[in-house]
């Protein structure tokens, strides 16, 4: 739920704080005082674009702040959906390293605009990629605009909708997994029905380099030992004297020069005389002789060092052709020995492939027709399931649309398919064109008048008449929706006073929406012009410009008001239009009538003792 929202130097707000109720607020006010800026403040926190534009006027950044609260997932009251939903945003917090430990219930999303260009994104107080933001603000609150209204009319969003509304989307993620299946396979086909002469240029090019790798014999590690052994070979004759000379010193001597060994045994043999007479002197007499034989063997290991070397230029031009070719074949395989290998290991399972290309296509085709087989299997469980939904959708929807005043108007969710004889075999033996959201084309209809024949929505409504259907289908589709902060812009246009009441009444009841795992509470703020539908608000809010002074210059800012009591009632008066006693009573008539309704709804009003359209109606029946 959105609890604060701290607004600053965004367009003609300098600074604004907006607590908000976690059920039912509204905004109101007159046109061009801010209320569109509060909402466009809150879509830089959902990823919009943002411009240096958007700062207020002498000032360097402008900064949106939302803090949300969070529903602890061991509360038993909290549903399925929504306990998912927190469950899933809470794990990405841990995921992504920003869960507050000191603060578990709450989240603060934050953007900062600057006017150089660098704008800065925030979660929890730290810094992050934009795209992230989003992504944890999409899963928190919803803004069902105006431009939104336009999207619900486009036919390829329906599909979506009625699956979303259905819960059918595990069951759809399981055709997708075997369509993607299905398009390896096929992919896979195609390189294999691929030009004869493209195969047999392929085919020479992988025996060549398979060929070429497999007779070099690699080994890991070879290329090392083969430098190491082309560096004693290019230098044996330096190797053998400097071995040589340094045996001489330890055994031989030079000349008059005792060599090392004499003289250290000269040493030690004094030192075990000192140790026949002082005793403490043992140890060294002991460490002398261990020196002693240590020189001995460095020289015996010297002279058989020396003795193993051998200028042997034969051995040395065969190091360095071997070398050479390691270098060939890294330069066309790979960097290092193991990559070169791996290529070739990949070459010759492509090179296998290719040879027994007509088996594996045999198999590939059998594959190909069994999954096509388990796809209509899938889509058409998929399928029943969608018009078993579906009509329940248009049902609620018609109901919906009775409390709206348009009682007469029929509206039907079309599944439909498409004949193709390459497409996915249904248990009927018909085959159908499918993709990975099935094999169904979804279309909502209406007929908005009576006798009117059943048409897709963009073509039969009018201005007043989509508006209400918006909301007819957001009254239904948000039984389904888990997201907890629901924004309404403007949703009564084209509504008018008549209707204003129940549209107040539906949007409350979205705080409070029934459902069948349990009641799923949405936080709700609508913007609005209609007083009988900002009557219903547990918080109303309003939005209004001021005029002030800064450093001698008349400025604007927006201001937000709490507005409760009298101050409520006036401004509830404005909007009616009314003045004097006779609008103030209008008013509290309307306050009277939305308190006794609030109080009947919870205990008259569930998704079982709701009349059905038939029963408001009369005698009609569904297409």
């Amino acid at each position: 739920m959105l609890a604060e929202l701290r607004i600053r130097d965004f367009a003609i707000i300098d600074a604004l704080l907006l607590r908000f109720h976690p059920g039912f607020n509204v905004l109101t006010g007159e046109t061009g005082a801010g209320k569109s800026i509060i909402l466009d403040a809150l879509g830089l926190l959902l990823g919009d674009r943002a411009s240096g534009e958007m700062i207020r006027a002498g000032r360097s950044r402008a900064e949106i702040e939302a803090t949300f609260h969070l529903p602890s997932p061991t509360d038993r009251g909290l549903p399925p959906p929504t306990r998912e939903r927190v469950e899933e945003i809470r794990a990405l917090l841990e995921e992504e390293g920003l869960d507050d430990p000191d603060a578990p219930d709450q989240v603060v999303l934050g953007r900062e605009v600057r006017s150089s260009g660098r704008h800065i994104a925030r979660v929890n107080g730290r810094a992050v990629p934009l795209g992230l933001l989003a992504r944890i603000a999409g899963r928190l609150v919803d803004i069902h605009g105006q431009g939104e209204h336009l999207g619900l009319l486009r036919e390829r969003t329906h599909l979506h909708l009625l699956d979303r509304y259905a819960g059918l989307l595990p069951l759809r993620r399981r055709v997708a997994d075997a369509v993607g299946r299905l398009q390896a396979v096929r992919d896979e086909l195609a390189r294999l029905h691929q030009d004869e002469r493209t195969v047999a240029q392929r085919l020479d090019l992988l025996r060549f380099q398979v060929a070429e790798i497999e007779q070099a014999r690699l080994e890991p590690g070879e290329e090392e030992a083969l430098e190491s052994e082309r560096r004693r070979l290019a230098n044996a004759e330096s190797l053998i004297q400097w071995a040589q000379a340094a045996e001489t010193i330890l055994a031989l001597g030079e000349g008059e020069i005792p060599s090392a060994l004499d003289l250290v045994g000269e040493a030690v043999g004094r030192l075990e005389r000192l140790a026949r007479i002082d005793p403490e002197l043992e140890s060294l007499a002991l460490q002398g002789q261990s020196l002693l034989e240590q020189l001995g063997e460095l020289a015996r290991a010297l002279q058989d060092y020396a003795e193993g070397l051998e200028f042997d230029p034969q051995r040395l031009e065969e190091v360095e052709e071997r070398l050479h070719l390691i270098a060939d074949l890294k330069r066309k395989y790979g960097s290092s020995i193991p990559e070169v290998l791996a290529y070739g290991a990949q070459a010759r399972a492509e090179l296998e492939t290719l040879d027994r290309r007509e088996a594996r296509t045999e198999e590939l085709e059998t594959q190909e027709d069994a999954l096509l087989q388990e796809i209509g299997r899938l889509a058409a469980e998929l399928s029943a399931a969608r018009e078993e939904a579906g009509q329940r959708m248009a049902q609620a929807v018609e109901q919906e649309l009775a409390d709206l005043r348009m009682a007469q108007a029929r509206f039907h969710v079309q599944v439909a398919q498409v004949e193709d004889p390459q497409g996915a075999y249904l248990p009927d033996g018909r085959r159908v064109a499918f993709d990975r959201t099935g094999i169904d084309r979804v279309a909502f209809l209406l007929s908005a008048n009576p006798g009117e024949p059943l048409r897709p929505l963009a073509r039969v409504a009018s201005g007043g008449e989509t508006a209400r259907l918006m909301l007819a289908l957001k009254s239904v589709l948000v039984h389904a929706d888990a997201t907890p902060t629901l924004i309404f812009d403007e949703i009564d246009q084209g509504i008018g006073g008549r209707v204003g009441a129940v549209v107040g009444a539906k949007l409350w009841r979205l705080t409070q929406a029934p459902a069948p795992e349990g009641p799923i509470r949405h936080q709700v703020i609508c913007i609005t012009h209609l007083p009988q539908l900002a009557a219903f608000a547990d918080r109303h809010l309003r939005v209004e410009k001021q005029t002030y002074r800064e450093d001698g210059r008349p400025r604007t800012r927006t201001q937000v008001v709490a507005l409760e009591g009298d101050m409520r009632i006036q401004e509830l008066m404005q909007m009616l239009g009314t003045q004097g006693e006779g609008g103030r009573r209008s008013v509290e008539e309307i306050l009277a009538q939305v308190a006794a309704f609030r109080a009947a709804a919870p205990d008259t009003w569930t998704d079982d003792s709701r009349p059905t359209p038939s029963e408001r109606t009369g005698q009609r029946t569904r297409p």
